[in-house]
C-alpha cells in the first residue's frame, strides 16, 4: 500500500473502531517487528517465508476468537437483560422481598418497603429486623425470621405485625421465609448463611376477616354477643364453674310492651329503645358478665362464679330499678320494664340449652306475675309453661268461637245507694280449661297481642248493651271498659271509638275508658296526646288500681284523669288495718283537692262502706252489692231502680238485715 505502511493501517482500524482480526505477514524477522505489530493491535504475526497451512492455521484461529467474541457478548448482553428483568420483577413486586444474614440482619429489600412501610431500604440495610416487628410478636418473629427449613418444610404464611415509620399505625405482613445456604467444598455440608422471604401486606384481610369474625359473634344493632358467642362463654363458664365448684346464673331478659313501641313509633325509635336498653343493662354489669342479644327484644345474660342465688338476685333488682328513668328518644318520654328469668347452674340445669329454656320459662313466668320483676326457676314451672302455651292456643280459638262474654258490676253512689255505672269485665269459658279468672288470661293476652282483639270485642259488647238499655227506656248509664296500654298506642284507635259511638248512638259521656299507671307510662307524651282527644269528645278517663303502681302527683296533673279508683287491696283492710285506713284517707284526701271523682273496689263489707261513707268517697263497688253479672241480668236490676245500699248499710245494723239487698 503506496504511502502508508502495516502499522499505519492498523492505527486505522483502531482509531475508526473497525471490529476485525490483523494477522500481519512481515519479511521483517526482528523480534521488534512482532512486538510492535502486537501492540498495535495484530491478533498473530507470521513471518515470510512461511507455509500455506500455517497460514490457514492461524486464519482459523482469529476466526474461531472472533465466533466466541460474539457469543461471549451475546451472552453477556442476554445476562444484563436477564438481570435488568430481575431486579424490574423484584422492585415492581407487590410484596417486600428480603433477605437476612445469619444474624437476622438485612442484607437486601426490593423497593416495596418504603410505600408500603416507609423507611429508605438503604436506611434498614444492616439494621435487625426486630427494628421493624411488633414488641408483642417478637417471639413469633425469632421463629419465622431465623428460618433454616427449605421447601415444603419452611414457614410459610405466618404473620406479625410491624410499625410504619412516619404513620402511627401497625400493619400485618404474611410471611413466606425459606433458609439460605452456600455450598460447601468436596464433602463439606452446606453451610447456613442467612434467611430469604416475602412479606406480604394482609393488613385489610386482617381488618375484613375482623369485621367478618365479629358480625359472626355480635349483634349488629346492639354490639351485644350474639346467640352463638353467648353459647360459647355459657359453655365456658359451665366448665370454669364444675372445676371449682362455683354456681352460674343464666337470666332470660325480656321489654316489657316492646311491640308497642315498635308497631306505634317505627321501627326507627324502636331499635334506638334496643340500643339505650342494652346500654343501661351493661351499665348495671360485671366486667366479666357476658350480656347477649338473643333477638327482638330478648337478652339473655350470664353472671360466671357467683357465691349464691343473692347474687344474681341483686344484679336482676339492680337491672329492673335501672329501668325507672324513662328513655328519652327523638322527642318521646318513653317508660319500659323488663321481666327477668333466673336459673342457676348446677341446681337448675347442668348444659347450655337447658339452663338457656329454664330462664325463658322462669321470665314468662314472671311476665305471668305482672312484669317489671325477676322470677327464679322452679321445676314445677315446666308444667306451668306448657298450661300457658295451652291457653294460648285456645284463646286464639276462643276468638272466632264467641267464647268470650261480658259481665258487668254496678258501681253504686255512696250516699244514695243507686247504681252509677258498670263495669265491663270480660269472662272466658274455655271447652278445655273451664272457666279461667282474667288474671289467667289477660297477662298472657297482653303478651301476645291478642288482647287487642278481645278488647275490641269488650268495647263493642259494652257499647251495643248500653244502645239496648237506652233503647228500653233506661236513664243513660256510664260505662266503664277497661284498656290496655297495647289498645291506645294502637295507630286509629281514637277514631275507633269514635266510630262506635257513632254506631251505637251513644254520647261521649256513657263511656269510661280505664287504664292502669303502668300505661300512662309507655309513651307519656303520646298517651296525653290522645287521652285529651278522647276527654274532649265527653268521654271520662279512670285511673285503675291506684296505688299500686307508680304511684305520682305529676301525672295526676299531666293526664285528664276523670276518676281515681282506689284498688281492693287497700279496702280489704278497712277499717282495722291502720296502714291501709292511712293510704284511703290520704288517697281520699288528694281526689277530693285535685275536684276528681273517687270509687272505691272490693268493697265486701259493711263496716268497709260505713268508713268510706265517712270519708266521703264517691262511689263503690264489689261483692257487697253485686258480684259482675250477664247484661240481661243486670237488665233486671236496672228495672227495679231501687238502692243497692240503703241507709241500713250506715246505721250499723247487722249484716243479716241487709242481705236481701245483695244481688247474684
Amino acid at each position: 500500500m503506496a504511502d502508508v505502511d502495516g502499522l499505519q493501517v492498523m492505527d486505522a482500524i483502531i482509531e475508526h473502531r473497525i471490529d476485525t482480526c490483523v494477522i500481519v505477514v512481515s519479511g521483517d524477522v526482528s523480534i521488534d517487528s512482532a512486538i510492535s505489530a502486537l501492540r498495535h493491535g495484530a491478533y498473530d504475526f507470521l513471518r515470510k517465508p512461511y507455509e500455506p497451512d500455517e497460514l490457514l492455521l492461524k486464519i482459523e484461529n482469529a476466526l474461531i476468537k472472533r465466533r466466541l467474541e460474539k457469543e461471549n457478548k451475546a451472552m453477556n448482553l442476554q445476562l444484563g437483560e436477564s438481570e435488568r428483568w430481575y431486579r424490574y420483577m423484584v422492585n415492581s413486586s407487590p410484596d417486600i422481598i428480603y433477605t437476612l444474614d445469619g444474624n437476622g440482619r438485612f442484607t437486601f429489600l426490593n423497593d416495596r418497603v418504603e410505600p408500603l412501610l416507609g423507611y429508605r431500604k438503604e436506611s434498614l440495610i444492616g439494621q435487625h429486623y426486630s427494628a421493624l416487628v411488633y414488641l408483642e410478636d417478637l417471639e413469633s418473629a425469632r421463629y419465622i425470621l431465623n428460618e433454616k427449613r427449605v421447601g415444603d418444610r419452611a414457614s410459610r404464611n405466618m404473620e406479625l405485625r410491624v410499625r410504619h415509620n412516619i404513620e402511627s399505625k401497625l400493619l400485618t405482613l404474611e410471611f413466606s421465609s425459606f433458609g439460605m445456604y452456600q455450598e460447601g467444598v468436596t464433602d463439606q455440608p452446606a453451610r447456613h448463611v442467612g434467611t430469604y422471604g416475602v412479606a406480604k401486606d394482609v393488613t385489610e384481610r386482617k381488618k375484613a376477616e375482623q369485621i367478618i369474625s365479629y358480625q359472626a359473634y355480635h349483634d349488629q344493632l346492639t354490639g351485644l354477643a350474639n346467640r352463638i358467642l353467648f353459647k360459647d362463654h355459657l359453655d365456658l363458664a359451665i366448665a370454669q364453674a364444675k372445676r371449682n365448684q362455683k354456681m352460674l346464673a343464666v337470666m332470660f331478659l325480656d321489654v316489657d310492651r316492646f311491640k308497642v313501641v315498635n308497631d306505634t313509633l317505627g321501627h326507627v325509635i324502636g331499635d334506638n329503645l334496643l340500643k339505650k336498653v342494652a346500654s343501661r343493662l351493661k351499665g348495671c354489669l360485671r366486667e366479666g358478665d357476658t350480656l347477649a342479644r338473643q333477638g327482638g327484644d330478648e337478652f339473655t345474660l350470664l353472671l360466671p362464679q357467683i357465691e349464691d342465688r343473692e347474687d344474681a338476685m341483686r344484679t336482676a333488682e339492680k337491672m329492673i330499678k335501672s329501668f325507672d328513668v324513662p328513655f328519652q328518644i327523638e322527642g318521646h318520654e318513653l317508660y319500659v320494664t323488663i321481666s327477668i328469668g333466673v336459673a342457676l347452674y348446677p341446681a337448675d340445669g347442668e348444659f347450655i340449652d337447658v339452663l338457656i329454656k329454664n330462664a325463658d320459662i322462669a321470665m314468662y313466668d314472671s311476665k305471668a306475675k305482672g312484669r317489671n320483676r325477676y322470677q327464679l326457676y322452679s321445676g314445677n314451672m315446666n308444667v306451668s309453661f306448657a298450661e300457658k302455651l295451652s291457653i294460648e292456643m285456645q284463646m286464639r280459638k276462643a276468638i272466632d268461637r264467641k267464647e268470650f262474654q261480658v259481665f258487668y258490676q254496678p258501681q253504686i253512689c255512696v250516699s244514695t245507694g243507686m247504681i252509677s255505672g258498670m263495669e265491663a269485665l270480660v269472662r272466658w269459658s274455655s271447652p278445655l280449661h273451664g272457666s279461667l279468672s282474667p288474671l289467667e288470661f289477660i297477662p298472657l293476652a297482653e303478651e301476645t297481642g291478642l288482647i287487642l282483639s278481645i278488647g275490641e270485642f269488650v268495647l263493642r259488647s259494652t257499647c251495643k248493651q248500653a244502645m239496648l238499655w237506652k233503647n228500653a227506656g233506661l236513664p243513660p248509664m256510664r260505662m266503664a271498659v277497661n284498656i290496655s296500654s297495647l289498645q291506645i298506642e294502637q295507630d286509629g284507635f281514637c277514631d275507633c271509638i269514635t266510630q262506635l259511638l257513632q254506631e251505637y248512638h251513644l254520647d261521649g259521656s256513657m263511656l269510661e275508658l280505664e287504664v292502669t299507671e303502668g300505661a300512662l307510662l309507655s309513651d307519656g307524651e303520646q298517651m296525653i296526646a290522645k287521652l285529651k282527644m278522647l276527654s274532649s269528645m265527653g268521654i271520662k278517663i279512670a285511673l285503675d288500681d291506684f296505688g299500686t303502681g307508680y304511684s305520682s302527683l305529676s301525672y295526676l296533673q299531666k293526664f285528664p284523669i276523670d276518676t281515681i279508683k282506689i284498688d281492693q287491696s287497700f279496702v280489704r283492710g278497712l277499717p282495722s288495718d291502720p296502714n291501709n285506713v292511712s293510704i284511703v284517707t290520704a288517697i281520699c284526701a288528694m281526689a277530693h283537692g285535685l275536684k276528681m271523682n273517687l270509687i272505691a273496689e272490693g268493697v265486701e263489707k259493711p263496716e268497709q262502706l260505713r268508713f268510706l261513707h265517712s270519708l266521703d268517697c264517691n262511689e263503690a263497688q264489689g261483692f257487697l252489692f253485686s258480684k259482675p253479672l250477664p247484661g240481661n241480668e243486670i237488665t233486671g236490676l236496672l228495672m227495679r231502680n231501687g238502692p243497692l245500699a240503703p241507709p241500713a248499710f250506715y246505721s250499723g245494723q247487722s249484716e243479716s238485715n241487709i242481705q236481701t239487698h245483695r244481688v247474684g
